[in-house]
């Protein structure tokens, strides 16, 4: 006969234990343990965040700012693809717009001229031996000195063009740096607008300053640069011009002058530019 053995009714078994200490496990851990404390805090912070990205791409989208390179709100455009399922998606796009101001004489026409070794020519420390003024630009917080040279004959050049044409600024270097050159270059205003770097279009690499964007008849401008890629996307409407450095007997931009003189009996100034440069090569 197996005897059994008489549990004490005041002491609870072992099996009854181990739950009790389960269940007061886990309430301390929900009570006391701070991994939800800190899941829920963070999701509170990533909230708040993701919300004030989004109030700020909000207000980007419709900044406007001066036309070298404001952008206006996104557009939407449709695309078709042509496979197997037939799919269609709208797709938004940044619409980038590098026009300039309506120009203030409809009988005008317009010179974009360039700025480096076209116009001037500018050189770093140490200082040279020949310069016309200094500008210190800050580029990626460091200021830096530019010695600046100007070509013979700009100063008579931009005030023969002003008569006649718009006057155009026109250059592949960074606004904080080229503005200040122009300031100096410009006291008397003879220059209507300015475009920097930021107008320029990326072509393989290359800087490329495409006049059709700019919001004026082809048909009625013309470009004055010494790099070729410049120009890449209308050489009809291109003067090339060899590059200044330090030559004080340089006379390129007095035989310019000579074209801008009669250039205007032209209906089309793309016309009057292959004539002087058909002209240049016979000479």
């Amino acid at each position: 006969m197996v005897s059994k053995v008489k549990r004490n009714p005041f002491k609870p078994s072992s099996k009854s234990i181990n739950k009790d200490h389960l269940r007061n496990n886990r309430r301390c851990f929900r009570r006391k343990s701070p991994i939800k404390n800190v899941v829920v805090a963070s999701s509170a912070v990533f909230s708040s965040i993701h919300r004030r990205i989004s109030k700020l791409f909000s207000s980007l989208v419709r900044l406007t700012t001066p036309h070298k390179n404001s952008y206006r709100i996104l557009k939407k455009t449709t695309t078709y693809f042509h496979d197997e399922q037939s799919l269609e998606t709208v797709c938004r796009t940044l619409i980038f717009d590098h026009s300039l101001p309506p120009i203030s004489g409809c009988h005008k026409r317009t010179v974009f001229l360039d700025l480096d070794e076209t116009l001037v020519h500018t050189k770093v420390d140490p200082p040279p031996e020949q310069f016309d003024f200094i500008v210190r630009p800050v580029i990626e917080g460091e200021t830096m000195n530019f010695y600046v040279l100007k070509r013979p004959g700009v100063d008579e050049f931009l005030a023969l063009l002003a008569e006649k044409f718009e006057v155009v600024v026109f250059t592949a270097g960074l606004k904080e740096y080229a503005s200040l050159v122009l300031d100096r270059l410009d006291l008397n205003r003879f220059i209507s607008h300015r475009l920097y770097r930021d107008s320029c279009r990326q072509v393989d690499g290359k800087l490329v300053k495409d006049l059709a964007e700019t919001g004026r008849d082809l048909k009625r401008v013309v470009i004055v640069d010494d790099n070729p890629n410049s120009f890449a996307n209308q050489p009809e409407n291109a003067i090339p011009i060899l590059p200044f450095v330090d030559d004080l007997r340089d006379r390129e931009l007095w035989k310019l002058r000579k074209f801008f003189e009669w250039s205007d009996c032209y209906d089309d100034m793309r016309d009057a530019v292959k004539d002087y440069l058909t002209l240049g090569k016979q000479s």
